[in-house]
């Protein structure tokens, strides 16, 4: 018979509270992610550079994110390990919270740029020796169109996708998938 597995648990685990934040800012405590985003303003609510990419503003945001979150998350822990693989993700949320607040007088809320991490990082987990030409691909086409878009007016943060897409960049360069494992 087919057996279940629990392949990816740091991604099972971020996932399961990305949503379970959402139903509870949704249904349960309305107004909860107000407690738990970054605000654009100085304040000293550190846990929220760690907390803003756990809470998602609309059910179209959390799914968008969560959709990349779970296609590339499992391989990117498989191939760097939990341990490392949580390690991006909070240097992701902790630069891009602190430059947020140093040049922008916006907020941040999402996973976006965990996304983008994952997103970039992907492209090396089969480098050999030399630049992945995918790496260079992916980076062109999609930090490439957060540049292109950060001129327009939106609630999208594209300094947030484009930090995490130079952590991808260099975690890539730094850390040789497989490094980790026993």
């Amino acid at each position: 018979m087919f057996k279940i597995t629990f392949n990816s648990p740091l991604i099972l685990a971020f996932t399961a509270i990305c949503v379970g934040t959402f139903v509870l800012d949704q249904y349960v405590f309305n107004g909860l992610n107000k407690y738990l985003t970054l605000s654009p303003y100085f304040d000293w609510n550190i846990h929220t550079y760690f907390t803003a990419p756990i809470a998602h503003g609309s059910m179209e945001h959390l799914m968008g994110n969560l959709t990349f979150i779970l296609l590339l998350g499992p391989l990117l822990e498989w191939k760097y390990n939990t341990k490392e693989l949580l390690i991006l993700m909070l240097i992701t949320a902790v630069v891009t919270g602190v430059l947020n607040k140093i040049f922008f007088p916006t907020g941040l809320i999402g996973a976006s740029g965990i996304v983008f991490l994952f997103i970039i990082l992907s492209s090396f987990t089969n480098r050999e020796k030399g630049i992945p030409l995918t790496f260079i691909l992916v980076f062109l086409l999609f930090v490439g169109k957060e540049i292109m878009s950060s001129y327009k007016e939106d609630n999208i943060s594209q300094f947030a996708h484009i930090i995490g897409g130079i952590v991808g960049a260099v975690a890539g360069f730094v850390i040789k998938p497989d490094s980790f494992k026993e």
